[in-house]
């Protein structure tokens, strides 16, 4: 993943595309995040309803959700205000086992063993400081929106992400931030009739760190795919 942008194929974009968890202190071209922003426009939806909402922040604006939100986390479990089950609370295997699998290779990769519990909650904190993103975009939508919106805003989401590796540019989606929703909705100024749905981290990887090199696992298609017809 390369600072300079070029032209590459969606298949190579794709493969080059993970959620980064360390990024290089450099800025962002407010310029080609508009012409990038621009042309997710095409991301479809039905109805055309493009229910996707956002505020991207940077800065000093950056830094005052951090610090809202850090006040939050001080307060534990009563600090939590979550607009949504980010998982489901009932979860089954074979997808349980794919969360703990994933977390085990993050913190693997970044020699945390399990018995090292503040070198395991050190490294969560660095969600909440977007792992050093230099913009973080929030996404939101009106709470009228359904099920069929929220798959919209994924794959207006999935376009943009594909569209910032093509730039050289890259990105973390976090829904953990919807923990603290009404913080962060009081921060940016929306009003309750919008719901937070995630952050998206963006900038430029570091791609020295071992955090951004460890091989993501993907399930078999046999696995999630049945053949009819053929």
């Amino acid at each position: 993943m390369s600072d300079a942008a070029s032209p590459i194929s969606v298949t190579s974009a794709l493969a080059a595309r993970r959620s980064v968890r360390a990024f290089q202190d450099k800025a962002v071209d407010p310029a080609l995040l508009r012409d990038i922003f621009r042309k997710a426009q095409r991301a479809p939806s039905g109805g055309n309803l493009q229910p996707w909402q956002g505020v991207l922040v940077t800065g000093d604006k950056w830094a005052e959700v951090q610090q809202a939100v850090t006040g939050r986390i001080a307060m534990g479990k009563a600090g939590h205000e979550p607009e949504y089950d980010i998982y489901p609370p009932a979860i089954t295997d074979p997808w349980e086992s794919r969360r703990f699998g994933v977390g085990e290779g993050l913190y693997a990769s970044l020699n945390i063993p399990r018995e090292d519990r503040s070198g395991r909650l050190k490294q969560f904190m660095e969600n909440y400081r977007g792992f050093g993103a230099p913009v973080m975009l929030f996404v939101h939508c009106s709470r009228i929106m359904g099920p069929p919106q929220w798959s919209d805003m994924g794959m207006w989401l999935q376009s943009l992400m594909l569209l910032l590796t093509e730039a050289g540019l890259a990105t973390c989606p976090q829904e953990c931030w919807a923990m603290y929703g009404k913080t962060i909705r009081d921060t940016l100024g929306l009003d309750d009739g919008q719901i937070l749905f995630t952050g998206l981290a963006i900038g430029y990887a570091d791609m020295d760190a071992p955090v951004n090199n460890w091989p993501v696992p993907r399930a078999d298609i046999d696995d999630i795919l049945e053949w009819q017809g053929f």
